[in-house]
């Protein structure tokens, strides 16, 4: 979603792209954190959230603590604003436990390996 608000900036369809995203009743940005944003990006990903702020529902996962978000979003004041638009009026909900990938692997593997 951020290369597309990218790719709009470029073309100057920015404003248009980020009126697309912020219409939807609820957005759902799905594994945030594992790829480092580029200042361009972590403003682009901070002017959405801007723009849906208070008016939309977003849901966010990532396996990041908050307390990290600076690392991959390259700057800490954006971090904080970003993360302040975030979780007022929402609920965190941290889930804890092994990964249903990981698991479904195991699972595989150890029937792979009976059968052998």
């Amino acid at each position: 979603m951020v290369n597309k608000l990218l790719k709009a900036q470029e073309r100057g369809t920015l404003e248009r792209a980020i009126k697309k995203y912020a219409k939807y009743d609820v957005l759902v940005i799905d594994e945030v954190g594992y790829l480092p944003f580029s200042r361009d990006g972590a403003t682009l990903l901070f002017q959405l959230i801007n723009a849906r702020y208070e008016k939309k529902s977003t849901l966010i996962t990532t396996n990041i603590p908050l307390s990290q978000w600076s690392d991959f979003l390259q700057d800490k004041k954006l971090t904080n604003a970003l993360i302040d638009r975030l979780v007022h009026h929402s609920k965190v909900i941290p889930i804890t436990g092994d990964s249903y990938q990981m698991k479904d692997y195991k699972e595989r593997k150890t029937r792979t390996s009976s059968k052998k």
